[in-house]
Parts: structure tokens; C-alpha cells; sequence
């Protein structure tokens, strides 16, 4: 793993840890309609984090689509905060981050490819993690 692209895994599971600590410190549950208070200053910290993710997946396609995802469920996140939220409609937001920052989590710590099959192998492989997830 080069270094630019250990940065960005290292800094992709930071992002993922913190926005996973946010939805494990939420006092209502995924389908309570309680205002949910998140710290919007901690959210655009992270979002600014994000954004310069994906700014920095220039080299790594596939990974750069999951951040621009997260990003723009993230601004999502913050229009709506604080206050305009229920305990629903933010777990749904930090599910829909955390799952493209997982799937860039998985793409960067997998070995590069060397040979044009890479993005077929990448494409399978997605495949089979969503085919299996979904399955028992």
C-alpha cells in the first residue's frame, strides 16, 4: 500500500469510527420520532474530512464514488441539523454515510491490481459482499 493511499484508508476508517460513534450515541433508536440533537460543529468537521476524501481519491475511482455518496448524504445531514430531525430520519442519514465509507474502507485496503481484470474482480467481488449480505 503506497502512502497517499494508506492516508486515505487510515483516514476513512477514522471517519467511519467517528460517524459510527455518533449513531451508537443517539438517545432514540432507529424508528423512534424523537427529535434527535446531533452537534452540527462535529458534523461539519467531519463533513470537511470527507470532502478532502474525496477530493484525494482522484487515483482511485471506484473509491471516490462512495465518498462523493457519503458527502452528499452527509450535507443531507447537516441541512436538516439541528433540530429538523427525528431519531428515523437521522439514523437513516448516518446508515447511508457509513455504508459507502465501509465500501471505500473495503476498496482501498484491498491490493491494487495490476492487470486490466481489476475492475471486474472488483465488480464481483461487490457483488458477492451484497449477494451474501442479503442472503444468510
Amino acid at each position: 500500500m503506497n502512502a497517499e493511499r494508506s492516508r486515505l484508508y487510515y483516514t476513512t476508517v477514522f471517519l467511519h469510527v467517528s460517524f459510527q460513534a455518533i449513531k451508537h450515541s443517539l438517545a432514540g433508536k432507529e424508528s423512534d420520532a424523537l427529535p434527535c440533537w446531533l452537534d452540527s460543529k462535529l458534523l461539519m468537521m467531519l463533513s470537511a474530512e470527507l470532502q478532502g476524501c474525496r477530493d484525494q481519491a482522484i487515483g482511485f475511482r471506484e473509491a471516490r464514488v462512495s465518498f462523493e455518496t457519503a458527502c452528499h448524504h452527509c450535507e443531507l445531514l447537516l441541512v436538516q441539523c439541528p433540530g429538523a430531525l427525528t431519531s428515523t430520519i437521522c439514523h437513516r442519514h448516518l446508515n447511508a454515510i457509513l455504508a459507502p465509507l465501509h465500501e471505500a474502507m473495503e476498496m482501498l485496503a484491498a491490493p491494487a491490481s495490476a492487470s486490466p481484470d481489476g475492475v471486474w474482480q472488483t465488480a464481483t467481488r461487490r457483488l458477492r459482499q451484497r449477494w451474501t449480505a442479503g442472503h444468510p
